[in-house]
């Protein structure tokens, strides 16, 4: 995937990547990049770590709704999910701080692990069947992500697999669409449950962040009052010279 009107290393209108990476993504790669090559040496951390909602209900292991995220199942997986951190979050990071930025993080994250322990205890096949099993992966997070991403530049044009243009809202709908409908299928291998579940957690976190939303929806007020007073009066320097009531209009 590639981001428009971005300046590291562009080709034909379109640039690779935001730029230099910012602290807290920077941050993430490295501690996934870290657990990814421990779990390669010690195979008890997918089991102590991972996330399996028997464990976390049975024996309270609370701890895997956040240590999950920072695990992977192979290299592809986390070079996609690191990829996509990295394209998108940086970019975030830098217009809403890092601190805020940590927090819609572990907030999508830890969002989508509760909403797979939620959708685990529904007896309805195949969600029944998730209770014993472990999902690993930053998808919930980069998906929560991915839903930010579109809502502040939904205009903003990516290459989709490095072949098609298609703005970011689309790629956002087509992505969750994909995943609503392999969870209802029951698709297997893949916790599609959890991506829509970080898709959910980082919209609720964002509808409900006073500092950020609200200062948005009060910018979009005001910039919709501007132009409506600009259409209604015309401003003019000052009258002609031989006008004796010469006042600002």
């Amino acid at each position: 995937m590639r981001s428009r009107y971005r300046s590291t290393s562009s080709f034909g209108g379109y640039s690779f990547g935001p730029g230099p990476v910012t602290p807290v993504v920077k941050a993430l790669l490295i501690a996934n990049v870290t657990l990814f090559v421990l779990q390669q040496l010690v195979a008890q951390v997918d089991l102590y770590l991972g996330l399996v909602p028997a464990q976390v209900f049975g024996g309270l292991r609370i701890w895997q709704l956040a240590t999950y995220m920072f695990l992977h199942g192979s290299v592809f997986h986390i070079l996609f999910n690191m990829l996509t951190l990295w394209m998108f979050g940086v970019e975030l990071e830098r217009m809403w701080g890092s601190r805020y930025f940590a927090k819609f993080y572990f907030v999508s994250g830890i969002g989508a692990g509760l909403t797979q322990l939620l959708a685990s205890l529904v007896p309805v096949a195949p969600l029944a069947q998730m209770y014993y099993a472990q999902t690993i992966g930053a998808s919930g997070a980069v998906y929560g992500l991915l839903l930010a991403y579109a809502i502040y530049f939904p205009r903003r044009e990516l290459l989709f697999w490095g072949l098609f243009p298609i703005q970011v809202r689309y790629f956002v709908l087509i992505m969750g669409g994909i995943a609503l409908m392999s969870a209802a299928q029951g698709s297997g291998g893949v916790a599609h449950v959890a991506h829509l579940g970080g898709i959910a957690a980082g919209y609720l976190y964002l509808k409900g962040g006073r500092v950020h939303l609200i200062s948005e929806i009060k910018y979009r007020y005001l910039k919709w009052r501007i132009n409506r007073m600009r259409r209604r009066f015309d401003v003019y320097p000052g009258g002609r010279a031989d006008d004796i009531d010469r006042r600002v209009h």
